[in-house]
């Protein structure tokens, strides 16, 4: 892409964001860093997963920057009992034709809202990696690929809840950041009051007047506009070693993968680019580890026992590792 298009897109990347904050802040009280984690996780071409306990805004800010996108939508609302068929379709035979067709699930959808993801069983949820990893479906033996842009968002309870399954390591992995969710202080749970008891607290109300922002085709221009955005070697090394830093932590049995370099260098780019900037500068990898490097680690047994969390240990690495 030209520099003169990659200056023009970044213009509309910062400007389109300042309008879906100010959108959704309409509805939603709170959760700013959620909401620039979910544009920038869309202009990265990666996945979220959202975690925290009912009732903390994760579905409405999805289904809100959804319609804000312009995008195909669908929503999958998980159950234990709900099987790969369920998401990625299933050949049924049709009479008229006397032939097998394909009938397909919720999956072939631009933005795809996962709620409650670790109700299903791991066998489900398998259904899902080839989907967030290739962005395709294999059916009986045939490939289908997805339509672009292919942007998942998926929450999920605490696991420590009842009819829950923890989500398995490959599956997380597939996630490029992730954010744990609480609740909100007292002033923003004062205002949600004031919201409701006046009646802007109306969903289907607010919803109808919600106008898209956003086209798949200006998401993609957005996206190529964001691999443009350089990143000098420093930093390109600076990554390196934060990566590696979580492989050799004594307190972390597993740590983080390539994709989490995949996912650094990303999400970089794509936050440089929210403030305007056409390369990537330390902080901006500061920022965007807290969200791609915490699900990725395991924490060592004995550690965890210690009440030692990812995020301790994710600020601990990023305190250590200079820029060289």
């Amino acid at each position: 892409m030209e520099p003169d298009l990659v200056a023009t897109e970044l213009n509309g990347i910062s400007e389109t964001y300042g309008k879906v904050t100010e959108t959704v802040g309409r509805f939603v009280v709170g959760n700013e860093p959620l909401i620039e984690m979910i544009y920038i996780g869309m202009l990265s071409e990666g996945h979220i997963l959202l975690e925290g306990v009912p009732g903390t805004a994760k579905t409405v800010i999805a289904k809100t920057i959804a319609l804000l996108s312009g995008c195909d939508f669908s929503r999958i609302q998980c159950a234990v009992d709900m099987q790969p068929a369920d998401i990625v379709g299933v050949r049924i035979y049709d009479p008229e034709r006397r032939d097998f067709v394909l009938r397909k699930g919720p999956i072939f959808s631009n933005f795809i809202l996962i709620d409650e993801m670790n109700r299903v069983s791991p066998r489900t949820q398998s259904a899902f990696i080839e989907a967030m990893s290739e962005r395709q479906a294999t059916i009986d033996g045939a490939l289908h690929r997805f339509s672009s842009p292919f942007f998942v968002v998926a929450t999920q309870n605490p696991y420590e809840f009842e009819g829950t399954f923890p989500l398995i390591e490959a599956q997380k992995d597939r996630f490029m950041f992730s954010a744990r969710l609480d609740y909100l202080d007292a002033e923003n749970e004062l205002e949600i009051i004031r919201r409701e008891s006046t009646g802007f607290l109306d969903w289907e109300n607010y919803s109808t007047e919600v106008s898209p922002v956003l086209s798949p085709a200006r998401i993609g221009r957005f996206i190529r506009a964001v691999r443009a955005v350089r990143v000098e070697e420093p930093v390109l090394q600076y990554i390196r070693d934060i990566v590696l830093a979580t492989r050799n932590h004594t307190d972390i049995w597993l740590g983080a993968s390539p994709r989490a370099s995949i996912a650094l260098v990303r999400g970089g780019k794509a936050l440089a680019a929210l403030h305007g900037r056409a390369y990537v500068i330390p902080d901006d990898i500061k920022q965007v580890a807290h969200l791609a490097l915490p699900h990725r680690l395991v924490i060592r047994r004995e550690a965890d026992l210690g009440g030692v969390t990812a995020h301790e240990v994710t600020d601990e690495i990023l305190a250590a590792v200079e820029v060289q």
